[in-house]
């Protein structure tokens, strides 16, 4: 990862909606959803979901597939691991002690991050 595609993410992520697209996808990892499910679950019309799924995609955290008439969306999973990695893996790099302070203090989940 470098800091070129960490910024297309990022901006990908900038939307409210591409966000909450994102993180349905996610929650509905590996399986997906079609369009039409994204469009009816997240309440917006079609004709917005599309704009909105177009940037998404182009940043590659998205992948989508043609199943017949349908397209179906699928989180990039991997993708979306090392976005995480990229942020944390220098935290406190010199102090890792303090880093497992600031782990500690957050509401994020032991396990969830990777240790250093």
């Amino acid at each position: 990862m470098n800091s070129t595609q960490a910024s297309n993410i990022f901006e990908a992520l900038s939307s409210e909606v591409r966000l909450d697209l994102f993180r349905l996808l996610v929650r509905n990892a590996p399986e997906g959803l079609v369009a039409g499910d994204i469009a009816r679950q997240l309440d917006i019309p079609s004709t917005n979901l599309s704009f909105h799924l177009k940037a998404i995609v182009h940043s590659g955290l998205v992948c989508v597939e043609r199943e017949g008439r349908f397209m179906r969306y699928r989180a990039n999973i991997p993708l979306m691991l090392e976005i995480v990695a990229y942020l944390t893996s220098e935290c406190c790099a010199e102090n890792p002690e303090v880093c497992r302070a600031f782990r500690k203090a957050s509401s994020v989940l032991p396990g969830i991050l990777p240790e250093r």
